[in-house]
């Protein structure tokens, strides 16, 4: 399918792995131009050998001067037409052995990673009168997991975001929405599954297909979904065809959230 992108200048942040790093490919593939970001020079180093025509940059999203470096650099690369802010972190803790600073640590680079990056990169898409920018949520946004509540406050914290500035390019051709896959066979994911199994001495396919009944039953796929089923979503909003979407939430869910709307 051709998305329309050729020549645009994207920028994914959290792109060396996962759905970050398949929605990078996607769009180099329809003819983007793509800045990868991750957050050492050896991660993005890795991910150029799959992706050996993207631009790199990288430094740990905690750190406001990394990210103001990382945003100057980026300037330089030319005007960002795409803004897809995805990085994220996540980790399952009990609620009170959630510390003060595991609050901030996901705060800061969850949600103002992507704060930061939109309010550098909006303003010459206004001018241009053409632009997108996504952030990658997750149905934690809405089923707030008892054991991440400070990830799915994160989560739920960039859908406000994201409606918000959406207010911001009324009369515009420059669009902010979010995507919000469900439980995805990134990496870290798969690693676990990996861990479990060997350490219960089951297969992997009954470890995902346990972790579907007892944590997300409500999911209507049933099985983890593959980062590029998610990449293709994102690739279609960051396209002039998804001209008519704008301050909207696009589930990529696999169903997980019972809700029509």
């Amino acid at each position: 399918m051709d998305y329309n992108l050729e020549g645009k200048l994207a920028f994914v942040t959290g792109s060396t792995k996962g759905i970050g790093k398949a929605t990078a490919a996607l769009l180099l593939r329809e003819g983007a131009d793509v800045i990868i970001h991750g957050r050492t020079a050896e991660s993005v180093e890795r991910a150029r050998k799959d992706l050996p025509s993207a631009r790199t940059v990288f430094g740990d999203l905690r750190d406001r001067a990394a990210v103001e470096r990382i945003i100057d650099e980026v300037k330089n690369i030319g005007t960002v037409q795409i803004l897809v802010n995805n990085a994220g972190i996540y980790e399952s803790k009990a609620f009170q052995d959630i510390t003060d600073e595991d609050w901030l640590r996901l705060f800061e680079v969850n949600v103002m990673s992507g704060v930061r990056f939109s309010r550098a990169l909006l303003p010459p898409m206004l001018l241009l009168n053409w632009g997108r920018i996504i952030f990658i949520s997750s149905e934690s946004a809405i089923n707030i997991p008892k054991e991440m509540i400070h990830y799915g406050m994160t989560k739920t914290a960039q859908l406000a975001i994201s409606r918000g500035l959406a207010e911001l390019t009324q009369g515009t051709q420059v669009t902010v929405n979010t995507v919000a896959p469900g439980p995805t066979a990134s990496e870290g994911v798969i690693d676990f599954v990996k861990g479990v199994a060997a350490s219960q001495g089951k297969a992997q396919e009954a470890i995902e297909a346990e972790f579907f009944k007892t944590v997300r039953p409500t999911s209507l796929l049933q099985r983890f979904e593959d980062p590029m089923e998610i990449a293709q979503c994102i690739v279609f909003v960051a396209s002039p065809l998804s001209s008519a979407i704008n301050g909207a939430v696009l589930r990529a869910d696999g169903g997980v959230v019972k809700s029509a709307f």
